[in-house]
């Protein structure tokens, strides 16, 4: 059974890390989320790679936490992570599918348990004035049409 879902992605860490995955994938939920690790690889023959490493090369591990809706693309999914890794792995990338699926004995010498893994904190976002009319109408039991926000630069 497998337990590592590997995604080739043009996305950046720290694009990644804001969302709290990699999304914007066609996969099959249930298998995705039963396996344990996600490994990211880059694709740098498509758009505008937001890194640096090279096509097919591995640079981060991540430990799944859930896979949900994506956030980006309607239909697809953001698989979370926990905690994550980064590494150096060239050519780890074969196919033309942009998501496969493989068992941790298939990655020779290397031990997914002990990567340098970091927790991820997802990076806090800004409220929108849409979201703080609503919280504030909710919090002085008012109607949002009552509530008139002011941004002065």
């Amino acid at each position: 059974m497998s337990n590592v879902i590997s995604v080739l992605t043009f996305k950046s860490i720290e694009t990644i890390l804001a969302a709290g995955g990699t999304q914007s994938w066609a996969l099959d939920r249930n298998r995705a989320a039963r396996c344990d690790y996600v490994v990211i690889c880059r694709n740098a023959k498509t758009r505008d790679p937001e890194g640096p490493e090279e096509h097919g090369a591995a640079f981060m591990v991540g430990k799944v936490k859930d896979v949900v809706p994506s956030t980006e693309t309607e239909g697809r999914w953001l698989i979370q992570i926990s905690d994550y890794a980064l590494v150096d792995w060239p050519d780890q990338w074969e196919g033309r599918n942009p998501v496969a699926y493989w068992k941790d004995d298939d990655y020779e010498d290397i031990d997914f348990k002990a990567l340098d893994y970091q927790p991820l904190r997802k990076l806090p976002r800004g409220l929108t004035i849409p979201e703080a009319k609503a919280g504030l109408a909710l919090g002085l039991n008012v109607p949002e049409s009552a509530i008139e926000i002011v941004v002065r630069s």
